[in-house]
C-alpha cells in the first residue's frame, strides 16, 4: 500500500473512503440492473418502511434532497403503485405518504439482489481482506449514525 499524504486532498483518508463508498454503491446498483426504480426511489421507499408514513417534506429532509425532487420521486412511485397518500390526521390540508405492500416487496427484492451481489464480491476477497472489512464494520456503522 502506498503512503498517504495529507497535502493532497484527493489522497486523504476521508477522500479515499468517500471514493470507495461511492464505487461500492455504484457497483451494487450496476449488479441490480433489473431494478424497476432508481436509487432515489428505492431509498425513499426504504425510509418509509423503516420510519413509517410521513409528509413528503419530512421525507425529503431525511433523504437530503429538495422538496420538488421528492415530489417527482413520490409521484412516480405513486403512479407505479409503490406508495399511497392519505390525509394527515393532524392536519387535513396535508397528506402522509406510506409504502404499499407492493412497495415493501420491491424494497425487499431490491435489497436481496444487492446483498447477493455484495456477498459474491465479499466471497471473492482473500480471507484476510474480508476479515479486515468485518473488523471495520463497527467503525463504519458509527460513521453512518446520526450524531
Amino acid at each position: 500500500m502506498t503512503a498517504v499524504t495529507t497535502n493532497d486532498p484527493t489522497t486523504s483518508e476521508a477522500a479515499r473512503l468517500y471514493l470507495a463508498l461511492g464505487r461500492i454503491s455504484r457497483t451494487l446498483r450496476r449488479d441490480a440492473r433489473d431494478a424497476v426504480i432508481g436509487h432515489g426511489g428505492l431509498s425513499a421507499l426504504a425510509t418509509l418502511i423503516a420510519d413509517g408514513p410521513q409528509r413528503a417534506g419530512t421525507l425529503a429532509e431525511t433523504e437530503g434532497i429538495t422538496a420538488p425532487a421528492m415530489t417527482r420521486i413520490l409521484n412516480s412511485l405513486e403512479e407505479q403503485g409503490y406508495v399511497a397518500r392519505r390525509p394527515d390526521p393532524a392536519d387535513g390540508r396535508a397528506s402522509l405518504v406510506e409504502a404499499t405492500t407492493e412497495g415493501r416487496d420491491l424494497v425487499l427484492h431490491g435489497r436481496a439482489v444487492r446483498l447477493a451481489a455484495l456477498e459474491v464480491r465479499l466471497a471473492a476477497l482473500a480471507p484476510t481482506e474480508r476479515a479486515r472489512i468485518v473488523a471495520a464494520l463497527p467503525a463504519l456503522e458509527g460513521l453512518g449514525s446520526e450524531a
